[in-house]
């Protein structure tokens, strides 16, 4: 493996581990056992990258969201989209723990992040399109579809903050897979309204794969 791609990848993993703001770029030279000129030929500053990290994983939900155009969506593509994107959000989650920061930080990331979501919107809204024609929902008017696009968007890019906040007495390093995975119900719960009678009960079968077992609220005493 070159030296380029060593970097990036001991780079993802401290920031997903550590946090991006805790991680310098003497960290990752040390980690990597590889002096801070090395490192510096490679990439000027900790935000190129941050930057070169993103376009990768731009490029693998671009992958993840590629929808069939010769056949009918299946509930098996529709849980591969769902596992895929949510996969992406764990191999990535440092960028997803403390986004604002990173897009003010950078405007070249701010830039292409907007056209990342404006793409992913496109996606959702095409998939939702798919699964109408497919018989699994039922036929939506754009401006409907377009909004529960977003509303899945936001579930998405959002659920790990949730989680945080809801675990807010447990260490951040705590969250799982399997957590974030729970996502996925909140996805499919959006849906339940414009299912067909036809795949209603395939559909909230898949979606208790994923019922989240969230802490109970605790009493005020009042």
């Amino acid at each position: 493996m070159k030296t380029r791609d060593k970097i990036l990848l001991a780079s993802l993993e401290l920031f997903n581990e550590r946090g991006e703001r805790n991680v310098t770029t003497n960290h990752i030279a040390a980690h990597l056992a590889i002096s801070p000129g090395n490192l510096y030929y490679h990439f000027r500053n900790k935000s190129d990258i941050i930057y070169e990290i993103f376009l990768e994983y731009e490029k693998l939900v671009d992958y993840y969201l590629d929808i069939p155009r010769d056949r009918p969506l299946t509930l098996e593509d529709l849980t591969f989209y769902l596992e895929s994107v949510f996969d992406g959000l764990w191999s990535y989650r440092f960028f997803h723990r403390d986004l604002e920061y990173l897009l003010d930080s950078d405007t070249r990331l701010r830039k292409d992040y907007r056209e990342f979501t404006n793409r992913c919107l496109a996606a959702i809204s095409q998939i939702f399109e798919k699964m109408s024609e497919a018989g699994i929902i039922e036929p939506q008017p754009e401006d409907l579809r377009s909004a529960m696009s977003l509303n899945v968007w936001l579930v998405i890019t959002n659920w790990m903050a949730f989680l945080k906040t809801a675990h807010a007495a447990d260490e951040p390093a705590s969250l799982s897979l399997t957590e974030l995975k729970q996502g996925i119900y909140q996805v499919l719960t959006l849906e339940i309204p414009y299912l067909t009678p036809g795949y209603r009960e395939q559909v909230m079968a898949l979606r208790e794969k994923y019922r989240p077992s969230l802490p109970e609220p605790t009493g005020t005493g009042v």
